[in-house]
């Protein structure tokens, strides 16, 4: 007779990767309908033509912003689960509150292209990716916390270094809100110091 298993109980996490790796795709893909549907009007020459497009440069840039971010942001997933072998109900559910601010992005990035002159327009954007940021970092802190669980090839310092990796982007995600009023979506060029902070953050604690 197979008992059943305890709610509990620790899970695999094929399935949770790839129903991740699905969501992240689909975000990224549907990104590309905001360009889609901004028209130039009627157009009679290459001028014209050139001109348009030059003056959609904002569009564009939110397209390419929400493109990397997304990279960015599924480049943690894989890192994390490089480590990460088994998952718990708690953890299903913190990665199903990653994915709904995911899959926002088309939306959010759609919406500050059209209303950048707002505040709430410049602001959707930003508070999308703080929320995705910070439950890609709750996530890793829960796997922290059940490490010998979740990671037991990893050791307790090795995840406490990994984890100051998502907290600077956290830190990060901060900037670019309190910015963002002022300067739209320029602000997420903060991210560039990702890298240097992350190195600063492991430095302080090693």
């Amino acid at each position: 007779m197979i008992r059943p298993r305890h709610p509990s109980a620790s899970l695999s996490t094929t399935r949770t990767e790839a129903f991740t790796d699905g969501v992240f795709a689909i975000a990224s893909t549907l990104l590309v309908l905001d360009l889609t549907t901004h028209g130039m009007g009627k157009v009679s020459s290459d001028a014209e033509l050139w001109s348009g497009l030059a003056d959609e440069w904002m569009l564009f840039l939110n397209f390419a912003l929400s493109f990397a971010l997304l990279c960015l942001l599924w480049l943690t997933h894989v890192r994390q689960f490089e480590h990460i072998v088994r998952v718990d109900s708690t953890m299903i559910w913190l990665n199903n509150a990653r994915l709904l601010f995911i899959v926002l992005v088309p939306f959010s990035t759609g919406m500050v292209t059209e209303y950048s002159d707002f505040l709430a327009g410049r602001l959707l954007l930003p508070l999308n990716f703080f929320f995705a940021i910070l439950f890609s970092w709750l996530q890793w802190w829960w796997a922290v916390r059940h490490r010998e669980q979740m990671m037991p090839d990893l050791s307790e310092a090795d995840a406490v270094g990994y984890g100051r990796g998502a907290l600077s982007a956290l830190l990060l995600a901060v900037v670019v809100l309190v910015l963002a009023p002022w300067i739209g979506s320029i602000a997420f060029t903060v991210f560039l110091f990702d890298g240097v902070l992350t190195r600063a953050l492991r430095g302080k604690g090693s």
